[in-house]
């Protein structure tokens, strides 16, 4: 499932500390996070989807690890990047 550009733009201005910063956890988060509701809207409809459902526990491991790299070297920006993603209630 991609991303429309506008997404990726709105999620740059909001998480990234520029508008060019896509490379920085928090975005990167933030584009897994909005991939990840994407998938899991498409294998509610379509559940026997293999390769999907494979691809979702991928996005969901890399998002897993940047979380805890944030975590350990940035932790104010983790605890409201959870706040505003509304991450582990």
């Amino acid at each position: 499932m991609a991303i429309k550009k506008e997404d990726v733009n709105v999620a740059v201005q909001k998480f990234g500390k520029n508008a060019l910063d896509t490379g920085s956890a928090s975005v990167q988060i933030a584009l897994l996070s909005k991939r990840i509701e994407a998938l899991t809207a498409h294998l509610k409809k379509n559940g026997e989807d293999a390769p999907a459902r494979r691809s979702l526990m991928t996005l969901v491991g890399k998002r897993h690890s940047l979380l805890g790299y944030l975590a350990r070297t940035d932790r104010e920006q983790y605890l409201k990047l959870l706040e505003q993603l509304g991450l582990r209630r």
